[in-house]
């Protein structure tokens, strides 16, 4: 593993992505099956193909706001809109030639992409290697509520269960992370991948 390459876990027709929220969303949206009130349309919302930065993140499952960890499938067709429509959500000179283009790209894309250090099992950074945060506004929040989602399920038993095996130094043999996997991406892609 190495640099900016998109990590997931993925089938030939849909990508695992994972969310937190707090209970009040999670659970609406585990009963509809997509994301509905008190969900709100109009806020970017950040999907995370990778299983340890969302532990990351959430902190197991533990930090105000992040208590229900979401597993939810989307097309890989939804997923490659979003990262054909993105923007880096930091200027890169080689990709974006001058901040102006950069500030345009900003305003003319609805979906960002940001990299953070990686995180293997035990959530320590791992060098070199980042994994990538994909925001969803505008158009791609309502393609990705509308027409991307494949199925949600809650994970936060995993995330709890994950939480133990880090502390114990013993892994799990079913861990999420274990079924990520590069991600095909061709040269359409090369905007985002890099930052």
């Amino acid at each position: 593993m190495s640099g900016h390459v998109v990590r997931a876990a993925f089938t030939d027709h849909t990508v695992r992505v994972y969310q937190a929220y707090r209970p009040e969303i999670a659970v609406a949206a585990l009963k509809a099956g997509r994301f509905v009130p008190p969900f709100k349309m109009g806020r970017m919302t950040w999907i995370k193909p990778s299983f340890n930065w969302m532990m990351y993140r959430s902190g197991y499952a533990t930090k105000p706001g992040q208590e229900v960890v979401l597993e939810i499938e989307i097309t890989r067709t939804g997923f490659e809109w979003a990262l054909e429509h993105a923007t880096l959500s930091c200027f890169n000179a080689t990709v974006h030639g001058s901040p102006e283009q950069w500030a345009s790209a900003l305003e003319t894309n609805c979906v960002r992409v940001q990299w953070d250090p990686e995180r293997d099992w035990q959530l320590n950074a791992i060098e070199g290697v980042r994994a990538i945060q994909i925001g969803l506004s505008g158009e791609a929040v309502k393609r990705f509520v509308t027409e991307w989602i494949v199925g949600i399920e809650d994970v936060t038993p995993t995330a709890r269960k994950l939480a133990d095996a880090a502390a114990s130094g013993v892994r799990s043999q079913n861990a999420p992370d274990l079924f990520e996997r590069p991600y095909p991406l061709d040269a359409r892609y090369s905007h985002i991948l890099s930052g």
